[in-house]
């Protein structure tokens, strides 16, 4: 029992550098262990954000383990911690020392060359930014200038990835087909930083959120339109930490409102059973739950069937928090779970409104396709669609 007492002085230094990095609220928690009872990780193995916050506490945090950068910072465990523990910020502190020391585990080192890309590119792709608009060859897409309605804002995964690239064409079809007047900033944009942000590079998500701002101040942006709810939560909730606010819509909110004002005619069915799945950033921490399913109902023939934890207890894809970039073993994907919940309930397609979890669940399928993890599929293979996607289609 030596040990650990000796470890208090030797670490108060960490204690005192925890603190300053935003991890004060660590010492409110009293061990209840409600946040290891809803965390989405005790599905696929053993994890405890209840003993990182004990260790944190006395400054016994183990900065070399893999264990502070499992967090998705899905906001399961604040939502229902009873002392406000701010297990995201806290945890997002630890990240800061470990990334601040270069101390990474080997699933967490793409992170390095992520970061060289942001800063190289304006992505975390490793794409060149001259190439950022090439999505939209073949559309009718203009390039924003000051006096257009809004700024849509695709970010880095819809202007580069060829999955996510659809996304981007249906969304642009979508506004078009509206009579929006809308523009694209194409090379001129930056990542949002969230996601590098979450994993404790605060100079550089400071570097991107202030090129952005500059960028949106100089082209007179007011509204920004946005797929990502990770874009969403930064530019909405994050950016104004730098004294500026722009109107910020959501792609699901904005189809809400051409349906409902009548400027978007659904003329097609879609005869088939629908899942929707609620992302981490756009439902638990923004609240934006019910447009995309007042949308989706909208349409003649699609049925929409909800899966065991959905709303306010949606189940995390495991792409928050940086864990896009880094490497999950096939067996601890949350991803798989969510696609059997949706296969369980009898859903021909798993929709969403999110480029990480389109990524997560299409990998997925590739694993339910090669009957590696998941159960048979008795439907057939399920499809995982974007909300534009499906909105594409039937108008």
């Amino acid at each position: 029992m030596g040990k650990p007492v000796e470890n208090l002085a030797d670490y108060k230094e960490i204690v005192d550098v925890i603190k300053g990095s935003g991890g004060d609220a660590f010492k409110r928690c009293f061990q209840c262990g409600l946040c290891d009872a809803v965390c989405p990780w005790n599905r696929v193995r053993n994890f405890s954000m209840r003993k990182i916050v004990r260790q944190a506490t006395f400054g016994m945090t183990e900065i070399e383990s893999e264990d502070i950068w499992r967090c998705t910072t899905c906001g399961r465990c604040p939502q229902r911690c009873p002392r406000d523990v701010k297990q995201i910020e806290s945890g997002v502190a630890l990240r800061r020392i470990a990334t601040e020391y270069g101390v990474f585990p080997a699933s967490v080192k793409p992170l390095r060359t992520v970061g060289a890309s942001l800063i190289g590119e304006g992505n975390p792709l490793g794409e060149e930014r001259k190439n950022r608009a090439k999505w939209t060859e073949g559309l009718s897409v203009q390039t924003f200038t000051e006096g257009m309605d809004l700024l849509y804002f695709p970010g880095c995964y819809l202007s580069y990835d060829p999955r996510l690239k659809k996304v981007a064409a249906a969304t642009a079809h979508i506004l078009n087909s509206a009579g929006v007047d809308f523009g694209i900033l194409g090379p001129r944009e930056n990542c949002c930083g969230e996601s590098i942000r979450k994993t404790g590079d605060e100079e550089l998500f400071k570097r991107l959120a202030r090129e952005n701002i500059k960028t949106f101040i100089d082209h007179g942006v007011r509204k920004v339109l946005v797929s990502s709810p990770h874009c969403y939560h930064t530019f909405k909730n994050e950016y104004p930490e730098f004294m500026v606010h722009f109107e910020v819509i959501h792609i699901s909110q904005y189809l809400f409102e051409l349906v409902n004002d009548g400027r978007l005619d659904i003329k097609n069915e879609y005869n088939k059973r629908v899942a929707y799945h609620d992302p981490c950033y756009l439902g638990r921490h923004n609240g934006i739950f019910d447009e995309p399913r007042a949308v989706l109902k909208k349409v003649p023939g699609l049925e929409l069937n909800e899966m065991a934890d959905s709303g306010q207890d949606s189940l995390c894809c495991g792409g928050g928090g940086g864990r896009i970039w880094m490497e999950t073993p096939k067996n601890e994907r949350f991803s798989n779970i969510r696609l059997e919940q949706a296969i369980g309930v009898g859903a021909e397609v798993l929709v969403t409104s999110c480029p990480y979890c389109i990524t997560n669940f299409e990998d997925s399928r590739i694993s339910l396709q090669d009957g590696q993890d998941l159960d048979d599929d008795p439907s057939g293979l399920i499809e995982i669609k974007d909300i534009t996607e499906i909105i594409r289609e039937v108008i």
